[in-house]
């Protein structure tokens, strides 16, 4: 199973049947969706000579050229397209669509294509964005894609049907018929299993492939279940990026970086096109630093051999090796960049401290001690506002049942030390999204002795240093499934079950998943024989977006939040209470 692969197959396909200069046309969505996987050269490659979008009218005509377009079926690009046919720029055209598309939709661009350019109409399932070969994402999220409906436990429509859309693309692309698993407490999670069954028996067409002995499982889990992993600090190379960057359809965005070069402005990170990230993409901050003064010196080894050019074959020689050279010199200097602004975000932040309280909150049941360190770091100009608020809210998630907790005073030091009201009010939020009484599982292990022994120990064997210990929820349960331990009513089956371990494993997450989770599913996979594991979410979170989506949730249904929500809406600071 690689998402990758699947998606790379598609594309390759559209740009291979279609001989001869090609245009390639994408909308708005299927654009990240080609770029997480293929490069403009490899298009080339393919004599596709241009790419562009349908929502751009001021395209040129070129009717000696063909066009290929691969677009969403939504109402909004059948309708540009309908123009596009009316008035085409292109010669010919070659329709793939990313989901299925309904007969009607078929039958009006029969009607408009007056001028009979439409040579092909296919449907080609790569409807999600392949980021590792097994790690996808459906890039959700406000304002676009609001997850919440009417409630924090509800779908928004539009969004639910993006999802069911893309989960039943990814079991398509990959060929699988599964049976389907949910977390039971999740009424989000448990609409969305029932629906894509559904789905599953009424395109039951699709769906032919030969059944296997042990059928493949998809399980859909609710972030609602961990709100912990996404809080943390991260220290492996791809996470990082994501957390202190942040990645978007695999570019990172440096123009706020001081004294950038402009070439590196923005930057790709891709494992197919860079050796060096795929290498290192999963190492923490130490090995990895240790591995870029390995490619400074590799760059340097070579520059200085290419300059003895003392004979016509040495120049021969370094005309033919100019372009790999060109390019590792931008390479390195690219991950130069890189690590050097994370380094400095690291330090002026005083994210070593603050990550260290974060794995004690997250993995050890200490009060006093996590009390006394936080109300220090509560109190340090050079923490962020984001980091402060992190902290009151794991200590908030640890420490909600204790009858001494302090979460009453943190909100008041919060309060003394300028956070804004609006920020402070997520604590309140999270509680009412994420406390112990919504979640299913007990993601403290609080269940008695030997699961306060667990935890206590479970930092020791294999973690990598004080800041990796942390392991999220998602390990927990999948070691369980892989077992044939998970119970069935905790994570009940959609109609039939199966008592086999499961050999092909399809995870998507309701709220979102993170790059801890995907390092985790990578290792999984390599460490795991006859084991194979896809993860996937509504998106890729990191803090900042995930505490946005919970207060987009929290500011649009006022019920939800009490005094300090009100207070965040209205702008006044309230009196401080016990969550």
């Amino acid at each position: 199973m690689d998402v990758v692969k699947a998606v790379q197959n598609y594309v390759s396909k559209m740009v291979n049947e279609v001989s001869g200069m090609k245009v390639l046309l994408l909308d708005s969505e299927t654009t990240p969706i080609i770029s997480n996987v293929m490069t403009q050269s490899t298009l080339l490659s393919h004599e596709t000579y241009l790419v562009d979008r349908i929502e751009n009218r001021n395209r040129d005509r070129m009717r000696h050229l063909k066009c290929v377009c691969f677009l969403r079926p939504t109402n909004e690009t059948r309708q540009l397209l309908i123009e596009e046919l009316k008035d085409p720029c292109y010669g010919d055209y070659y329709l793939y669509f990313s989901n299925t598309l309904k007969k009607s939709a078929i039958e009006r661009l029969a009607e408009v294509d007056e001028h009979e350019v439409v040579r092909e109409v296919q449907e080609y399932y790569a409807d999600y964005c392949a980021i590792n070969p097994d790690f996808y994402s459906l890039n959700l999220g406000p304002p676009n894609y609001p997850l919440y409906g009417d409630s924090p436990t509800s779908w928004d429509g539009k969004t639910f049907q993006r999802a069911v859309e893309g989960v039943l693309s990814v079991l398509l692309s990959l060929k699988k018929r599964p049976a389907i698993r949910y977390e039971g407490k999740s009424a989000m999670a448990k609409k969305l299993a029932r629906e894509v069954q559904l789905q599953i028996q009424q395109e039951g067409q699709l769906f032919t492939w030969r059944r296997t002995d042990t059928p493949p499982i998809l399980l859909i889990l609710d972030r609602r279940n961990d709100p912990v992993t996404p809080l943390l600090s991260q220290w492996t190379y791809q996470a990082m990026v994501h957390e202190l960057l942040g990645i978007n359809n695999g570019r990172v965005d440096l123009s706020e970086v001081p004294d950038i070069r402009p070439e590196l402005k923005e930057i790709v990170l891709s494992r197919d096109q860079d050796p060096f990230y795929k290498k290192n993409m999963y190492l923490n901050l130490g090995d990895l630093g240790a591995n870029i003064k390995s490619y400074v010196e590799e760059y340097q080894s070579k520059t200085k051999s290419s300059m003895n050019i003392d004979s016509i074959a040495d120049m021969k020689r370094f005309v033919e090796e100019y372009p790999e050279f060109r390019k590792l010199s931008a390479n390195v200097s690219k991950h130069v960049a890189l690590v050097s602004e994370l380094s400095r975000l690291v330090e002026k932040e005083k994210l070593l401290e603050v990550s260290e309280l974060e794995q004690s909150l997250a993995c050890y049941d200490q009060h006093a001690n996590d009390l006394k360190n936080l109300q220090k770091l509560l109190q340090n100009t050079n923490v962020t506002e984001d980091s402060k608020i992190r902290l009151v809210l794991l200590y908030a998630l640890r420490y909600e049942k204790s009858q001494n907790n302090a979460i009453a005073s943190l909100i008041d030091i919060l309060h003394r030390n300028n956070v804004s009201v609006q920020k402070i009010s997520l604590v309140q939020s999270m509680m009412e999204f994420a406390g112990a009484d919504k979640r299913q599982d007990d993601l403290f292990a609080r269940e008695g002795f030997f699961a306060r022994s667990k935890t206590v120990f479970k930092g020791l064997k294999g973690a990598e240093n004080v800041y990796t210990m942390h392991s999220p929820q998602l390990a927990q349960t999948l070691e369980l499934m892989i077992k044939g331990k998970l119970k069935e009513t905790s994570y009940p089956f959609i109609e039939e079950a199966t008592k086999d371990r499961p050999q092909d494993i399809i995870i998507f997450m309701v709220g979102g998943v993170t790059y801890e989770e995907a390092r985790y599913v990578a290792q999984l996979n390599e460490s795991t024989a006859g084991v194979r594991l896809v993860l996937g979410g509504t998106c890729v979170h990191n803090s900042t977006s995930f505490l946005n989506e919970i207060q987009d949730a929290f500011f649009r249904f006022p019920t939800i939040g009490g005094l300090a929500g009100r207070a965040a809406r209205s702008g006044r600071t309230p009196k401080q209470r016990a969550v």
